[in-house]
């Protein structure tokens, strides 16, 4: 008989000759829902053969408690019969576990190449520390009922699915729905259940409403404007940015006679992407809320909880993978076209600031949170004519502001001036703190935003 390639050991698949060696059965669950999920099929030898389980009456029953017993959190995998070669063989397929780490026989396991490795003691701290947002979404709500959950919510979600990813499910009922979706235990909803499609989410994780102010000068001491936005967070996600909107100021940007174009006073797609992840990745455990913060001189978004562990601010400003700590809720967002999980969405901040000409954002992790920065762009017409600058001088800041920098050959080309008269406007732009002198001196100098 020749070996059938779907039954080769890979990073998703092993392959156990009987139930006798259900230990080793166990630890590759341990180590799908550690990683990426996978199958174990039952009843072929090591070469690929099929060689067939004898299955009684309570075999797959029986094998389904033994799974449930022997593993923390409990694994509920789909188990099923296939008959091949006129044999019958078991498959035990397990996602990856929205709960980690995942033990088996008090051991919890990694899945490298086709071997289950067991988790050092650093592996265990780090894949904890990151569990912790999906453990807090994963857990059942205590008093919560389908009663609670908003069918108009899920048909809402189905319809927008369908239409932005091409995501077809047959809804039939909550319980079914929330099933497919992994958002429902045995018999009890999930955290994330209630977030997603809660009539009332705050009623079960107060902390989950998101807050918006407006303060007077650069500080957070005095408010102008205050709001909290509940809901599911879906909803949230409009809420807060209407709210943002109205503290927001319309202008009007100069790019050449006469044309003038509106721009906000920050670029708005930035600060959606910014808070479509501050509510998708925040972790829900933690008892502060998701807030935005707008002064004078910038905006923040801040968003309870650490980087996910290998993730580094650093990173986030390159190319880097998709690491959501809330999967529960990564995907119910993926589907509907809020985030794309590619790891994108703070490069996608970076570009339209640059387009709209602003300061590149910040991004910092406190340690407790993890905070967005939006600078605005000072250097507006207005601004620019109140310190007395003349026309060669606001096209030279306008020119840096696209390019970057500025040398003084460059300046000359620009006006249609001399060399003198380039100097001493480039020495007054830098005595008036809106130029920096960068480069070798002499020559290979060249001016730059301050």
């Amino acid at each position: 008989m020749s070996k059938i390639p779907q039954f080769e050991e890979s990073e998703t698949v092993e392959i156990k000759s009987s139930l006798i060696e259900l230990k080793k059965i166990l630890e590759a669950l341990s180590a799908f829902s550690n990683s990426k999920g996978g199958k174990v099929f039952v009843g072929i030898d090591d070469s690929g053969q099929i060689k067939g389980v004898d299955i009684g009456k309570n075999t797959l029953e029986n094998l389904a408690n033994d799974i449930k017993r022997n593993t923390d959190p409990p694994l509920f995998p789909s188990i099923a019969v296939e008959v091949l070669e006129k044999k019958k063989i078991i498959s035990i397929e397990v996602n990856e576990s929205p709960i980690k780490p995942v033990f088996a026989f008090d051991r919890a396991f990694k899945r490298v190449g086709r071997t289950n490795q067991r988790l050092t003691s650093i592996e265990l701290r780090e894949l904890s520390r990151f569990g912790v947002g999906y453990c807090f979404t994963a857990q059942a709500v205590k008093g919560a009922t389908l009663d609670d959950i908003s069918e108009e919510a899920i048909r809402k979600f189905v319809e927008t699915s369908k239409e932005r990813r091409g995501w077809t499910v047959k809804y039939s009922s909550k319980q079914d729905f929330l099933a497919k979706m992994g958002l429902i235990g045995e018999s009890n909803l999930t955290i994330a259940a209630v977030l997603l499609f809660g009539t009332d989410p705050q009623q079960y994780v107060i902390q989950s409403e998101t807050k918006c102010g407006r303060f007077k000068g650069t500080k957070p001491l005095e408010f102008e404007d205050f709001d909290v936005i509940g809901g599911d967070l879906f909803s949230q996600v409009d809420g807060l940015m209407n709210s943002i909107k109205r503290n927001l100021k319309l202008g009007v940007k100069i790019v050449g006679k006469p044309e003038r174009i509106e721009q906000w006073e920050y670029p708005l797609d930035a600060i959606w992407e910014g808070i479509v992840n501050g509510i998708c990745h925040r972790d829900y455990g933690e008892t502060s809320n998701v807030q935005v913060r707008i002064f004078d001189d910038r905006l923040e978004i801040w968003s309870p909880g650490k980087l996910p562990p290998g993730i580094t601010v650093e990173k986030l400003k390159g190319e880097h993978e998709s690491v959501p700590p809330n999967s529960l809720i990564a995907k119910p967002f993926f589907l509907v076209g809020l985030i794309e999980n590619w790891g994108t969405g703070t490069n996608r901040m970076l570009e339209e600031c640059e387009k709209a000409g602003m300061p590149e954002p910040e991004f910092k992790d406190t340690g407790t949170s993890f905070v967005i920065t939006f600078r605005k762009d000072i250097y507006t017409e207005k601004y620019l004519l109140d310190l007395g600058l003349n026309g060669r001088q606001i096209r030279a800041v306008r020119y840096v502001k696209e390019k970057g920098k500025i040398a003084n050959k460059e300046f000359q080309e620009l006006n249609g001036c001399f060399r003198n008269t380039a100097t001493n406007d480039l020495k007054d732009l830098v005595r008036k703190g809106i130029f920096k002198e960068s480069g070798k001196k002499g020559v290979g100098s060249y001016y730059e935003i301050a």
